[in-house]
């Protein structure tokens, strides 16, 4: 096993006396929710142990300050200058992130990855890993928002709906109270799970997950429903969205009848398969028109429309408003 922080091994449980130092990269507009969640454990851990297990410098790509989407601006002790010693830099972002990745912020990153510093990326902080180049290849957690934004512009990205990743040399989490949960797992496994469940309570946190666990409530527990068949259904449906497939295919690979499919979906979704899977690709068409420079057409197309007359109108419809007129006011 290898240490969560600095890539040395170590024994589970086996304590780390010294004192592990985290650098958090703040970018305009990051989560404080994710931010917050990240850092408390780490305070909480020094209070309950009576030491200094964890240091922590705050920095911004502009130095001074920071400011997070509810509008609450942070001190911060740096800008982009180069890292003195850090056990692992995280970059935390949050909405518009893609209009927060700049040349110097690029270039910062590449210089620390050159000197050695381990990196993480926290919410959508792994969307500028993703751009530096750090991501090919590699298992990714990022908030369940941004997949379609990584399916289309970082195929060769390993995404993963798990909460958080912490086996691979970048660590990532998802997101929100994912940050909380990575953060548990690293202290359990530099200084015990003892400790890591002291803080866990300190923070009345008692639904601490693994990094395995899915992001998204599952289909079961928001419609209280357990029949498989529908959970294929929208598996196949989730696969298909470019190249969209009808009622009967997906009832015929699932060996039922289109009659049959159309009836779990009335009973569990109040809804038909032809009118879910719709609202399926219009959602990802949403989601690439804010997170993503993509044009109309080129959207038009990975959501499976084959004109983008009719993927405009059907979208109007839906949203009551244009997909350009969706991306001017929501980006």
């Amino acid at each position: 096993m290898r240490g969560a922080c600095d890539g040395r091994p170590f024994s589970p449980g086996q304590a780390m006396t010294a004192t592990t130092h985290f650098v958090f990269l703040m970018l305009p507009e990051f989560s404080h929710l994710a931010f917050s969640c990240a850092l408390e454990p780490l305070r909480i851990a020094n209070l309950v142990a009576g030491k200094p297990l964890y240091r922590w410098t705050l920095i911004s790509s502009e130095g001074g300050t920071a400011t997070c989407s509810n509008g609450s601006v942070t001190l911060v002790q740096g800008g982009l200058e180069p890292l003195r010693h850090a056990d692992r830099l995280f970059v935390i972002s949050g909405i518009h992130m893609t209009q927060h990745v700049t040349p110097e912020l690029l270039a910062f990153l590449r210089r620390e990855r050159a000197a050695g510093t381990p990196l993480g990326a926290i919410c959508s902080g792994a969307y500028v890993l993703a751009r530096a180049g750090f991501l090919d290849g590699v298992e990714t957690a990022v908030h369940w928002a941004y997949h379609d934004l990584f399916l289309e512009e970082f195929p060769d990205v390993r995404l993963v709906r798990n909460v958080f990743v912490a086996r691979e040399r970048i660590i990532t989490a998802s997101g929100g109270t994912a940050a909380a949960d990575l953060m548990l797992h690293l202290i359990g496994s530099q200084h015990g799970t003892d400790l890591a469940t002291e803080v866990a309570d300190q923070m009345v946190y008692n639904a601490v997950r693994e990094g395995s666990a899915a992001q998204r409530v599952s289909l079961q527990s928001r419609h209280g429903m357990r029949n498989d068949h529908l959970k294929r259904a929208i598996a196949i449906m989730e696969r298909c969205i470019e190249a969209p497939v009808s009622p009967s295919l997906v009832a015929e690979e699932l060996g039922i009848s289109t009659r049959q499919l159309e009836r779990l979906f009335g009973r569990y979704l109040n809804s038909t398969p032809k009118h879910y899977f719709m609202e399926m690709r219009l959602n990802r068409a949403q989601n690439l028109l804010v997170q993503t420079e993509q044009s109309i057409t080129e959207i038009a197309m990975a959501c499976g429309f084959q004109s983008t007359s009719h993927f405009s109108k059907v979208f109007r419809g839906h949203f009551g408003k244009s997909p350009l007129s969706h991306r001017t006011t929501l980006a």
